[in-house]
């Protein structure tokens, strides 16, 4: 288990480290929203899932 939280914490790391230097303000993605928002919102909700699958109890 301690393995497996590790491993959402790296990923959860990797995931919100780069973005801000990688997506613009200024492009817009789907929706008219910019992409830096939809990037940050997906991402975070996939950390809660894994995190939900990972907790969750038998």
């Amino acid at each position: 288990m301690k393995e497996r939280a590790l491993a959402l914490f790296l990923l959860a790391l990797a995931l919100f480290t780069p973005p801000l230097a990688l997506f613009p303000l200024g492009d817009k993605g789907p929706w008219g929203l910019p992409s830096l928002y939809l990037y940050l919102y997906l991402a975070w909700g996939l950390v809660i899932l894994l995190a939900y699958l990972l907790y969750r109890e038998p």
